[in-house]
């Protein structure tokens, strides 16, 4: 590796990264890195294996080619690879050196690149080499934009020492991997709250009404900035590519959205994009800057474990439907649906019973990004059940304090102590604050519901604020598997662990062809179920790797398979307090 001592008469502006896309059409990004005063033998240079915020390898330098070398006067320098991700070039005695490559974009979601003839978006750690000992060096970044009507849209700073807008400035290479860039023919709305300059940035035809989109923008920024006592920022930038797809990712001073370009209209789905912006937008506390000790100092190489994605994800998913509905974007009846939706999701995964909340956190780089047959009955999301265990810290908290306190106070302390100065939490100091504001000692509850598996006793915690969790048995017995139709057979996508389906030998992957030699298909199959009773054996044809074959299924008692949180019709006046001062009715 380098030795900083010898290399160590680098100044700022000293690493330049050149970008151009001279054919978008070909969905390729010309990167160029320049460097000045440099004073060993060899350089190493390193692509990101992953990107914070979203906690999977996902090998960048697959799309890397053409890396070359040269020094001053464009002659060629000796280089190799070291490993997938890790380059190093012998110098010689150059002071100059400019390293070239080019990155293939087209993979359209918040985490990749993206390149057509209508803009380029890219994503910092999917672009941006780095030298290792160099991380806390400034980067000064120029962009040549290759038609007149193309736009650069980052939350980068533009350079000090220059008038363009095209040359912009990274304190370091954190922050360079922190800030996207959208590039091309887009939409720019301007707003301000707090006094604060906000932009909406749209790529793509879509049916918003954006001037809704920017109100309720406001009204979200401002109900969140309350909890922590303002913005962060100097600017922020909202980035919504309108296309297909959903998801979204944050950054310190911006945030990337993905959602369905016709997705606007409908209230209902009008409404889960502002969840969608109002998680994202919370990130930038809650995640950001408010990090677990294992994500205080990125390493770029490799996996970044931490149990406590349930707080950074999960707590800022239950906050994404209390923030809309604290601004009055819907009321408490609606929240109530969300919440009683998630609970359903939850209660009918098998895996619920087999892997923590804890271990979903720490095992999501192999597990939560990678689904496979076996998903289903081995694992749960920490964004779902972290939600919900929230939520029950949120109503304990405030059942506890008298409505003095909540899950809110828990936020402004763990701010105040370790998201102002981005001084990584342990997850001792998360418990020992959420504990100090409930009053009680909670090892009962972290040894339940985060290290083990015992069922969420929702009623316990939703009987003071007048409320209670009903379930109903969906209207078929049960045979436990799922299917989806695929060329207009029905295909098995789920077999539920312990159910009859798998008692039966039938596997994911396998075609179901007929139910007592009628034949059925993904659309009817429930349908066709109901013609049969409880304990019933009845035969169903299947192919099983290619081979037709006959297998005997004994349906069992229809499940649990729909939540709803209700109102209690007789409920006390402590209790409709507790109710309306927690959903602000």
């Amino acid at each position: 590796m380098v030795d900083s001592q010898k290399a160590g008469n680098i100044s700022s502006n000293q690493f330049t990264y050149h970008i151009s896309i001279p054919e978008p059409e070909n969905h390729l990004l010309h990167v160029e890195l320049a460097i000045a005063n440099w004073q060993n033998e060899f350089i190493d240079l390193k692509l990101p294996v992953w990107t914070p915020g979203s906690y999977l390898v996902r090998e960048y330098a697959k799309h890397l080619q053409n890396f070359e070398a040269t020094n001053a006067i464009g002659e060629k320098l000796l280089w190799q690879k070291i490993s997938k991700n890790h380059w190093r070039v012998n110098t010689g005695d150059s002071s100059v050196i400019k390293i070239r490559y080019r990155i293939f974009c087209n993979e359209l979601t918040v985490r990749t690149n993206h390149i057509d003839s209508t803009h380029a978006f890219f994503t910092g750690a999917a672009v941006f080499m780095y030298i290792p000992e160099y991380q806390h060096h400034p980067f000064q970044i120029e962009i040549d934009i290759p038609k007149e009507n193309w736009r650069i849209a980052t939350a980068l700073p533009t350079a000090n020492s220059s008038n363009s807008s095209n040359i912009f400035y990274a304190k370091d290479f954190d922050t360079l991997v922190d800030s996207p860039f959208e590039i091309g023919i887009q939409e720019q709305h301007e707003f301000t709250v707090h006094g604060k300059p906000h932009r909406w940035i749209i790529w793509g035809q879509h049916n918003a009404d954006v001037q809704r989109i920017i109100k309720d923008t406001s009204e979200i920024i401002a109900v969140e900035a309350d909890i922590f006592g303002g913005l962060p920022y100097d600017r922020y930038d909202f980035i919504l590519h309108a296309s297909n797809g959903f998801g979204g990712l944050e950054h310190k001073n911006s945030t990337v959205l993905l959602y369905n370009r016709l997705g606007f209209r409908k209230e209902e789905s009008y409404l889960q994009f502002m969840n969608l912006v109002a998680h994202e937008f919370f990130h930038t506390w809650n995640v950001k800057r408010l990090r677990p000790k294992a994500l205080e100092t990125f390493d770029y190489d490799n996996e970044n474990y931490t149990g406590s994605l349930w707080f950074s994800e999960g707590t800022t998913s239950y906050y994404d439907q209390i923030f809309p509905l604290r601004t009055g974007l819907y009321d408490a009846k609606h929240y109530l649906k969300l919440v009683s939706k998630s609970i359903t999701r939850l209660q009918t995964t098998y895996g619920r019973n087999v892997q923590s909340l804890y271990d979903s956190s720490f095992d999501t780089w192999i597990k939560l990004y990678r689904p496979d047959a076996n998903t289903h009955n081995n694992q749960i999301s920490y964004y779902l059940k972290g939600e919900l265990v929230s939520m029950l810290l949120d109503l304990l908290i405030r059942k506890q304090s008298n409505n003095l306190r909540s899950l809110d106070r828990v936020l402004q302390i763990m701010w105040e102590r370790f998201g102002k100065e981005e001084i990584g939490f342990s997850e001792a100091e998360l418990h020992e604050v959420i504990e100090k504001v409930a009053g009680v000692d909670l090892s009962d509850f972290w040894d339940n519901y985060l290290y083990g598996t015992k069922e969420l006793d929702y009623n316990y915690y939703l009987e003071p604020f007048g409320l209670e969790l009903r379930s109903a048995r969906q209207d078929i017995p049960f045979i436990g598997l799922t299917l989806k139709s695929k060329n207009g057979i029905a295909e098995v996508e789920k077999v539920e662990f312990g159910s009859p389906s798998q008692k039966a030998g039938i596997s994911t992957g396998d075609s179901l062809l007929a139910i007592a030699g009628v034949r059925v298909n993904a659309e009817n199959f429930n349908e066709r179920l109901k013609d049969f009773a409880v304990g019933e054996a009845i035969a169903l044809t299947i192919f099983h790797q290619d081979l037709l074959k006959t297998v005997e299924v004994v349906l069992q008692e229809p499940i649990y398979n729909h939540f709803d949180l209700v109102q209690l019709p007789n409920a006390s006046p402590s209790q409709e307090t507790n109710l309306k001062l927690w959903l602000s009715i």
